[in-house]
């Protein structure tokens, strides 16, 4: 089943407007829809939160506004109902968590992406480790749930046995099930990690 909320949100990355263009990326895009599914937000604020320039955000929401994503009011910023309905699409693929330091995660600032069925995509890992890399990430592990056990491509056949504090993070955050892929990523700031490990998701998605 195609992603339609990767293939809307990468063609809202890919738009050109008249003059000069802020550059962002399709994860400010995610972040931006992902901060505004639970509360309206004002402009400033939403800047500020997603660690971004107010002429990046005012593009973004400008975007998000002609693709009818979003609707603004005096209160602020907040999902119209096809918003809300692509964001429940992502959010049934993509279940998203911050992790604490482990094997695996060894800065300060980790996060965890599971990627529904995504356990069949995932060759050595080397793919999702690239597309991770290049956002700046430190470092980034694929983990797929296979045969009832967790096992990293070409590194460990037992991650239980092998890193096990990271293991039992990922059970207790995802309760991952067969053929589920999850991806632990590790930077020095929260911004960075949770970027990367959306970048080597998103290489997972149809």
């Amino acid at each position: 089943m195609p992603c339609s909320f990767k293939t809307v949100l990468e063609r809202l990355t890919r738009e050109k407007a008249a003059g000069p263009s802020p550059t962002f990326s399709v994860f400010d895009l995610f972040s931006a829809i992902e901060t505004l599914d639970t509360r309206t937000i004002g402009r400033n604020k939403l800047a500020e939160e997603l660690e971004i320039g107010d002429g990046v955000v005012r593009t973004i929401l400008g975007r998000l506004t002609d693709a009818k994503l979003i609707k603004t009011s005096k209160a602020g910023c907040s999902l119209t109902n096809e918003g809300m309905r692509l964001w429940r699409e992502c959010s049934r693929i993509l279940r998203k968590a911050r992790i604490s330091k482990n094997e695996l995660s060894p800065s300060e600032y980790g996060f965890a992406v599971l990627i529904k069925n995504g356990g069949s995509k995932v060759k050595s890992g080397i793919e999702q480790r690239d597309a991770a890399i290049l956002i700046g990430t430190k470092s980034v592990t694929t983990i797929v749930f296979r045969k009832r056990r967790l096992i990293i491509p070409s590194v460990s056949e037992n991650v239980a046995k092998d890193f096990p504090n990271a293991a039992r993070q990922v059970i207790r955050l995802f309760g991952p099930e067969e053929n589920d892929a999850i991806i632990v990523s590790s930077a020095e700031n929260s911004k960075c990690s949770k970027y990367g490990a959306l970048a080597a998701a998103w290489t997972l998605l149809d």
